[in-house]
């Protein structure tokens, strides 16, 4: 792509970042994330001075899920609804490529989920300031940015699959590689007790090849006052610069070969 490329890829990016806002969806889960946080608030006044630890560890878990849920259903259809609709001749009509429309929709939701990524810590942050712990307010917001981080591999995992699938086939593969993520280090344990050699080589491919989500977890280590160190931050935000890049790239050689006609 050439350095034109770039104004065609914001077009599309400022498109789908409009068209994502709009969806209904995204209201409800951030309208449920605040309730959560809010209930949290009165759960931690029945734990006998754990109200912060109780808002940190729900609010947090809270936004990664419904986060998740976000990244999973708006990005299984971006493309969809627009090769559905038939909108997407009109957009290849224009000098718009098919890589720079796959990187400017990944984009897009991208900034849709930092969006409501700030405003969910937003809610938590009020939360324990409700509650009089003002550190923890503060220092959540690194973690914060790791579950940003793995919800854009997880947009770029459902783009990825809506390439090629339709929208349910791909949004039940993006969560099945959302909970294998979560679990890669038990595959590697699990292939190292494999009796077959080829059991082994199974578990230990899906080790190498699924995202690793460990690189982002540290809700409980922040409900206890606890930041991420500069080398963690460092490291994840590098691993997750690195596995949206494949990904992307992967998606665009797919949807590139796909015939629309």
């Amino acid at each position: 792509m050439s350095a034109g490329s770039l104004p065609r890829i914001l077009a599309v990016a400022k498109n789908a970042f409009r068209e994502a806002v709009r969806d209904r969806v995204l209201y409800n889960l951030i309208v449920f994330v605040l309730l959560i946080t809010a209930s949290a608030i009165f759960l931690g006044e029945l734990t006998a001075g754990q109200e912060a630890r109780v808002i940190v560890n729900l609010g947090l878990t809270a936004m990664l899920i419904f986060g998740t849920f976000i990244a999973i259903f708006v990005g299984v259809s971006l493309v969809w609804k627009e090769i559905e609709k038939r909108t997407v001749y009109a957009i290849f009509s224009k000098p718009v490529g098919r890589g720079e429309y796959i990187i400017g929709k990944f984009i897009g939701l991208s900034a849709t989920l930092l969006l409501n990524t700030i405003v969910m810590g937003v809610g938590v942050s009020l939360a324990l300031l409700y509650v009089g712990n003002t550190s923890l307010a503060a220092s959540i917001w690194p973690t914060v940015l790791l579950i940003f981080l793995e919800l854009t591999i997880i947009t770029a995992v459902a783009i990825l699959f809506s390439s090629f699938s339709t929208p349910a086939l791909s949004a039940l593969l993006t969560f099945l590689v959302f909970v294998i993520g979560h679990f890669s280090t038990a595959l590697r344990e699990l292939s190292r007790d494999m009796a077959s050699e080829a059991a082994r080589l199974l578990f230990s491919g899906l080790y190498y090849i699924m995202p690793n989500f460990s690189h982002f977890s540290f809700a409980t280590e922040a409900a206890n006052g606890m930041t991420p160190n500069s080398a963690m931050l460092g490291g994840s935000i590098v691993y997750a610069v690195v596995y949206n890049i494949i990904l992307i790239t992967v998606t665009v050689v797919i949807f590139s070969r796909r015939n629309f006609k």
